[in-house]
């Protein structure tokens, strides 16, 4: 097999790209512990409010409204303005509401919903923003691994999250969760300011042999005169990743926000032990994904082709995390430890695919990967409206989370099918 992917000489030592992926990977380790606390503060939520599964439900997935609404402009603006610009104010702006959700659920639930849709709009321009970032900076040898460090952020996010929350909630109440984390953006961005450039010219002291570097196998710094929509909507290509994320986060969002209350309502959990086995998996998840970025980038760097690579990783990913999925929803009461461990090996399978559809926006379109990924990540947060809603009300009508589980792993398998159809790892558009 011969890679898609020119060689280039990698210079030694600290790299500024190094600094802005990590400074990304903290930007998602905050997106999340703003986002995952309330699948454990609800808890307490719902009881103080009366709620239902189905009530609770629509506070979990109306993030996502926001969130959807911002994909494909959040991509756009990056491409027009800068990553670093957009990116900047949109932690800024999801912190102020993060901060703002306990004062909203006191007002009303009206005001409540309100204010989590505002903060699903200022997250919903991250990625974008993030993509059109490494489109300019990350080489081609190094896509998977940025993605994935950057990712990570994810489950440490919520691992952090899970872990921390029931002991903050017991300790000062479920509003000090929001105070305290919505906070930490405000500090991000002090440093983001202080340490990030659009682009690799634009850095003031980046080296000679990195930039030259970047600049083998990177997108082109300056923003295109216009985006070739036409063109990208009409590739079977694009379509089978937007398939794909759409398919990857309905198993991921329904475990995002569910998982916690599957382990107090079917194992019989306290809701600080339901925190604490909940962060199991996503442990799991931030290990194996590493694991995966390392095998995917190694398998490209020594031959083989980023096609036949993406396409192995989204397989293992898809077909894997289905599995134990139908596997745990078999699990009974008492069997807790048996639950973990199937949700452990669930996510991290499923970790497998931010090496496989989630770095192939940047494999066929690095210049435009931000807007693709706008376009890719609104089909993906669908079902954290509609797959987050639904499981409350399976939940509702069944009493058990074993229909939900078995929905998800269907989903799973559907998109493994189309991935290895119809994607590619080559670059489409230049």
């Amino acid at each position: 097999m011969t890679s898609d992917a020119p060689a280039a000489t990698r210079p030694s030592g600290w790299q500024k790209r190094y600094t802005l992926v990590g400074l990304c990977f903290v930007g998602t380790f905050i997106c999340y512990i703003d986002r995952v606390n309330i699948s454990l503060a609800a808890i307490a939520m719902q009881n103080e409010f009366g709620w239902t599964d189905t009530v609770k439900g629509y506070v979990l997935s109306s993030f996502f409204i926001g969130y959807m609404a911002t994909q494909v402009p959040g991509g756009a603006l990056a491409n027009r303005f800068g990553g670093k610009l957009v990116l900047g104010f949109a932690v800024i702006w999801w912190s102020f509401f993060t901060m703002a959700t306990p004062p909203a659920a006191a007002f009303s639930f009206t005001v409540l919903i309100i204010a989590r849709i505002a903060m699903g709009i200022g997250e919903g321009m991250a990625f974008p923003s993030m993509y059109n970032l490494y489109g300019r900076w990350i080489p081609s040898a190094e896509k998977a691994r940025a993605v994935v460090i950057t990712f990570s952020g994810i489950s440490l996010g919520t691992l952090s999250a899970l872990i921390l929350t029931g002991e903050i909630i017991e300790r000062w109440g479920w509003p000090a969760v929001f105070y305290l984390f919505g906070s930490t953006g405000f500090v991000w961005f002090v440093f983001w300011q202080w340490r990030v450039y659009n682009t690799p010219k634009a850095h003031p002291s980046i080296s000679p042999e990195e930039l030259a570097y970047i600049e083998a196998t990177a997108a082109p710094p300056e923003p295109p005169d216009f985006v070739p929509y036409k063109k990208i909507f009409s590739s079977i290509a694009v379509w089978s990743i937007i398939v794909n994320h759409f398919c990857a986060n309905w198993g991921f969002y329904v475990l995002l926000a569910w998982l916690p209350s599957y382990f107090v309502s079917e194992l019989g959990l306290s809701l600080r032990d339901s925190g604490f086995a909940s962060a199991a998996p996503w442990l799991s998840m931030f290990v194996m994904s590493n694991v995966a970025a390392w095998i995917a980038d190694t398998m490209i760097n020594r031959g083989f082709s980023v096609t036949y690579v993406r396409k192995q990783q989204q397989t293992i990913g898809l077909l894997g995390a289905a599995g134990f999925l139908m596997l745990v929803s078999g699990v009974e009461p008492g069997q807790t430890t048996l639950a973990i461990v199937y949700m452990c090996c669930a996510l991290g399978a499923l970790s497998f695919v931010l090496s496989g559809f989630a770095t192939n926006h940047l494999d066929i379109a690095p210049r435009y990967a931000d807007v693709l990924l706008g376009v890719t990540n609104t089909a993906g947060t669908i079902p954290g409206i509609i797959g987050i809603t639904i499981t409350g009300y399976l939940v509702d009508q069944t009493g058990s989370f074993a229909a939900p589980f078995h929905l998800a792993a269907g989903i799973f398998v559907f998109g493994a099918v189309v991935f290895l159809l119809f994607s590619t790892g080559k670059k489409l558009f230049d």
